[in-house]
């Protein structure tokens, strides 16, 4: 089955490293022009030489932004459709882990965690919707995290971020089935990613990174943690007419780890 995005122009926030340019590159790959938000603009612009190098035919820019901020969204959806016109895949990427103790979590950790997690995607929402319903096509993927079904104790604020997000991407696959924009979210579990490198650098001692991966790994029923080319091809997949009708659907991608589908 041949997936394709030609035609198709897609904004990923947190687009620069780990799961979001893994997805930037396979869209890149199957056709797709494609805007990457994130903050670091050198990763950017070696993300966006990337892209090139994979299509040199396509079209790509990098936005330096920060999605926690309203007026930083606003910036980048413009910038975007200035550059190549609407969007019609969108995928909300940005996110941190910020897993505390409850009573340790204080007002200003809670908002600065909805307004990354939750917030950005609703504002994007908010102003690629339209567009996508003039033309009668649009794709929304959420990547959330197995949180979202299964949160553990010391999982606040990231958990209830999530949870809320999956009820929204719920609630905008059924309003805005019938306009043809589908809207799915992927629960991730434990995928090799940037912040898997920074928890190694503080936790691993005299571990190699395979090392210290491989032990993570363990823990998972298909005994190791995935790739991000592994999340990448189910994002693809969603974005694509092959998945034409699924929509409202919170897909675990986890190897197995999550107790509830």
């Amino acid at each position: 089955m041949e997936l394709s995005l030609t035609g198709h122009r897609a904004l990923i926030t947190g687009g620069s490293r780990g799961l979001g340019r893994a997805m930037a590159e396979a869209f890149a790959a199957a056709g797709a022009d494609v805007a990457v938000v994130a903050r670091d603009e050198l990763v950017l612009q070696e993300t966006v030489a990337a892209l090139n190098d994979i299509r040199p035919s396509g079209k790509f820019i990098g936005i330096s932004a920060d999605v926690s901020d309203a007026a930083h969204v606003q910036r980048a959806h413009h910038e975007t459709v200035e550059f190549f016109g609407p969007i019609d895949v969108l995928v909300n990427n940005a996110g941190t882990s910020n897993a505390q103790p409850f009573l340790q979590v204080d007002d200003q950790n809670w908002m600065n965690d909805f307004n990354l997690k939750l917030f950005s995607a609703i504002r994007l929402c908010r102003l690629c919707i339209p567009d996508m319903q003039q033309q009668g096509w649009g794709r929304i993927i959420n990547t959330l995290n197995s949180a979202a079904k299964a949160p553990s104790a010391n999982s606040c604020p990231t958990s209830v971020a999530r949870a809320a997000g999956m009820a929204m991407t719920k609630a905008l696959a059924t309003e805005f089935a019938a306009d043809g924009i589908l809207v799915n979210a992927l629960n991730t579990g434990l995928l090799v990613s940037h912040q898997w490198v920074a928890r190694w650098e503080a936790q691993a001692g005299d571990q190699t990174f395979d090392q210290f991966i491989n032990e993570m790994g363990r823990k998972i029923p298909i005994g190791r943690m995935g790739d991000p080319q592994e999340f990448a091809n189910l994002a693809l997949f969603l974005a694509s007419d092959a998945a034409s009708y699924v929509t409202g659907a919170a897909i675990n991608i986890d190897g197995g780890l999550t107790p509830v589908v």
